[in-house]
């Protein structure tokens, strides 16, 4: 069989000899499937044998895995100065045998991102980040870039969202990166942003709503509105309203909101059980940025949760998310004292 004949082996009757017009191929990711050319169809199972298998081990040293112009994975050998569409480790490869599914959880407090979408391929997939440059939101973009998804920093500073997108690069030169700029204390510049994505003629696949501000004294915003307020969670709901077209058009695709366990310590309602807007923007005399920071990520759950219910039924999920207790970044960075409580508390958190 081919892999057998390219590592010099000597073909056998076996039951992994493959059939005449079959041929064994690999994914991006190293699963093995099998082309039938008489039939011109594909399956994951070995057509004598039915099992699934997948290669083992890294590519041996001087070779690169590429993809050519139909999406179709070939292997340069550059110690030779050749190309070939057949995987080099396809003489080792392991059998596949999946196992029961344990109520252990898979994940857990310690996981990385880059763990979590170990083996799987998003290229083709549009993402765009809000925050992207610094934090949770550089690591989810780099981890997403490296596993083939273009991804869009969107930072209210371009120059470090740049920075961002080199150190990326510098990690991976063929990552599809590029940083856009996003102000979300200014509704203009969250519509220039939206209109400038659109003009690119782009599906999203993913929409990151992640950047936030966190115990920032009180300031008003260009529309009037308390600063962490708009930034947290309004800007971002205009963002999605503006993007929802594009969301729709691009199904199956997802919203996920940076939320926090912090929502549980506030309320948004008066008493007599109604929304209270006051406290959504409130004046300086009536604020203080712990309760602004927890009712602005109450509110991001609200949004979240309504989002999926209206368009959940048009192929686009909404999920919001608790990235994790105490994570130290550096959104502590408006007041020094909120620093050294980071800093003290450094050992018993999870790291970025």
């Amino acid at each position: 069989m081919a892999a057998l004949k390219y590592a010099g082996l000597e073909d056998t009757d076996s039951e992994e000899e493959l059939p005449p017009g079959w041929e064994e191929r690999t994914t991006k990711d190293g699963w093995v499937y099998y082309a039938n050319h008489l039939e011109e169809k594909t399956q994951w199972e070995h057509p004598k044998s039915g099992k699934r298998k997948r290669v083992a081990g890294d590519l041996p040293y001087g070779w690169e895995q590429e993809t050519d112009e139909n999406g179709q994975v070939y292997f340069v050998d550059h110690i030779n100065k050749r190309t070939t569409y057949l995987d080099p480790r396809l003489a080792f490869t392991v059998e596949d045998n999946p196992v029961k599914p344990t109520t252990r959880q898979k994940y857990d407090g310690n996981s990385t991102a880059m763990e979590i979408l170990q083996g799987r391929d998003l290229s083709g997939k549009v993402v765009i980040i809000t925050g992207a440059n610094s934090g949770i939101g550089f690591e989810t973009a780099k981890s997403l870039a490296l596993h083939g998804a273009r991804v869009i920093l969107a930072c209210r500073s371009l120059a470090r969202g740049s920075d961002a997108v080199q150190r990326i690069l510098g990690e991976w030169h063929k990552a599809k990166v590029e940083a856009m700029t996003l102000d979300l204390a200014s509704l203009q510049s969250v519509q220039h942003f939206a209109e400038a994505f659109k003009s690119k003629n782009l599906p999203l696949h993913i929409l990151i709503c992640n950047a936030a501000v966190f115990g920032a004294p009180w300031s008003l915003t260009e529309d009037g509105l308390e600063s962490t307020f708009q930034v947290n969670h309004l800007g971002h709901f205009y963002l999605v309203q503006l993007l929802e077209d594009v969301l729709r058009q691009s199904s199956p695709a997802r919203v996920v909101v940076v939320s926090s366990e912090s929502h549980r310590f506030t309320e948004i309602e008066n008493s007599s059980g109604k929304l209270d807007f006051s406290l959504l923007s409130p004046s300086k005399k009536e604020y203080w940025a712990m309760l602004a920071y927890n009712r602005s990520k109450l509110c991001n759950i609200l949004f979240s949760n309504e989002l999926n219910r209206r368009l959940s039924p048009h192929g686009v999920t909404s999920n919001s998310v608790h990235p994790g207790n105490m994570i130290y970044s550096s959104i502590h960075r408006t007041w020094w004292v909120y620093t050294l409580l980071f800093a003290l508390a450094r050992p018993f958190t999870k790291s970025m």
